[in-house]
């Protein structure tokens, strides 16, 4: 645990709920396929909004999305949509519900036709975390040449809210990025899980 709330990275100092994103999640290493669907769910949602405000909905996003199995939502109906719309819960927004079905059915024809959706996702750094040095946030950057393939991958398979900021941010929240501050003490306990991750036995 920080020391000092001016240690951490600046971004996740106005709440707790923030920092313990920040201290707990943001930036580890996540190989687990509905937990990486949930982040790029999210992170879609978020277009246009700010992350504590999807932080806040974030319970009962699992809750609306029965904790984002792709299985399960590739099988909702119109009409369960018209009511996932009504949910004060979630962001109402028709186009990301309807994203997030059309991601989960993509996402089983994948794994349908013998393609791992983790593998997948973390080809496009090549099964390794990239290291960064940033040291305040103008150093971070809104999207990367590896987002901006990421994100034109995944329109082409049928993705949709995948633009290249969105990917980017799911990058640096599912670990494949460490974009923690140097000055963060998160950042070497971060970049540490390069080598003691639990990965698929197959990488």
């Amino acid at each position: 645990m920080a020391k000092r709330n001016e240690e951490r990275c600046g971004w996740c100092l106005g709440s707790d709920l923030y920092k313990a994103y920040h201290d707990e999640e943001w930036g580890v290493p996540c190989y687990e396929r509905d937990a990486l669907f949930e982040m790029l769910s999210l992170e879609g949602a978020q277009a246009g909004l700010s992350w504590i405000t999807i932080l806040n909905k974030r319970e009962n996003y699992r809750r609306a999305f029965v904790q984002f199995n792709p299985e399960k939502i590739a099988r909702f109906t119109e009409k369960k949509i018209d009511k996932l719309v009504l949910d004060a819960g979630i962001v109402r927004h028709r186009q990301k519900i309807e994203s997030v079905v059309s991601n989960a059915k993509v996402i089983c024809e994948m794994e349908k036709s013998g393609e791992a959706f983790t593998d997948f996702i973390w080809s496009f750094v090549d099964y390794k975390i990239i290291q960064n040095k940033n040291r305040s946030m103008s150093d971070v950057a809104a999207s990367t040449d590896v987002s901006k393939q990421m994100s034109k991958v995944l329109k082409k398979r049928g993705f949709k809210f995948v633009g290249a900021t969105t990917c980017y941010a799911f990058m640096q929240a599912c670990g494949m990025v460490n974009d923690h501050f140097l000055s963060c003490p998160f950042y070497k306990s971060t970049k540490a899980l390069d080598k003691k991750s639990l990965r698929p036995a197959h990488w």
